[in-house]
């Protein structure tokens, strides 16, 4: 072979292995297993509906926090199926998603990130109310193609609310749900709301407290509910003198069930009614 041979076939070669090249770091869409948009969650909250309302081979990825037992509003085995991300612009290109759900807490950079990549983003705010998760719920199943799985998963909680509406006659039940981190939640939150539903009164309320206020160990010993529900395990969450409250109920709560709507409404009525029916 001659010398402009030879150079001809290696400037062929190089050219076709960086062809090669480009083409395997170049993204491209992931092979997916279901029907509908490619999905990407970013939020612990609409991981919990997605994973409800679309196809296993659409979840491309949920977020780190539902990984996390102390933030997850999913169940564990289900949470370890899927790819999780903590929620980078580089990660989520390289999944290459049709889509990203999002919080609405999510830095206005990461937002503008995406969108300059091309990436449609949609944002969820936090639900306080029943009527504010169906809502997401029913946009979220309609995002992933299935907006009969949105009404499937609603006519469940429909059916958990009438299920663990008290008794005409029942007198609330005055009750501190104590949080991880020793702090109460407020009136507007989704756990306030299903709280009161099901029959529960807020003592953190009657004492003046609101949405986060501290609860220490000296106030719920000074003055103490009729029930004490305990979502942390603090040392003061966890403290003996607590044994001393005669006549306060103390029962735990899972805080999986504390932050998020959608099917976390349904577990959570269910655990709330079990612990009334025992108290009363």
């Amino acid at each position: 072979m001659s010398f402009h041979n030879r150079r001809n076939w290696a400037v062929a070669v190089s050219s076709m292995f960086a062809a090669t090249l480009a083409a395997c770091s170049a993204p491209s869409a992931p092979l997916r297993d279901g029907d509908g948009p490619g999905i990407v969650s970013l939020n612990p909250c609409t991981d919990a509906i997605l994973v409800e309302v679309a196809d296993p081979g659409q979840i491309l990825a949920i977020s780190h926090f539902s990984r996390d037992p102390a933030s997850s509003s999913i169940d564990p085995a289900t949470a370890r199926r899927f790819k999780a991300t903590s929620g980078t612009v580089e990660e989520v290109a390289a999944l290459n998603p049709d889509l990203v759900l999002a919080g609405a807490f999510l830095p206005p950079a990461t937002t503008a990130a995406l969108t300059d990549l091309g990436f449609r983003t949609e944002t969820f705010g936090i639900a306080g109310e029943v009527e504010q998760s169906f809502a997401q719920v029913r946009r979220i199943a309609a995002l992933a193609g299935h907006p009969d799985r949105g009404e499937a998963l609603i006519g469940r909680i429909e059916r958990a609310l009438v299920d663990s509406v008290p008794r005409p006659d029942a007198t609330p039940i005055g009750t501190v749900l104590w949080q991880p981190g020793e702090i109460v939640p407020g009136e507007q939150t989704m756990i306030g709301t299903l709280m009161r539903h099901a029959g529960f009164s807020s003592h953190s309320a009657a004492l003046g407290l609101g949405q986060a206020d501290y609860l220490s160990l000296e106030q719920v010993l000074a003055n103490p509910p009729d029930l004490l529900l305990v979502a942390g395990n603090s040392r003061g969450q966890q403290h003996p003198a607590l044994a001393k409250l005669h006549y306060t109920r103390i029962e735990p709560l899972d805080p999986a069930l504390l932050y998020c709507g959608g099917p976390t409404i349904a577990r959570a009525l269910d655990r709330l009614v079990e612990i009334r029916d025992e108290a009363e």
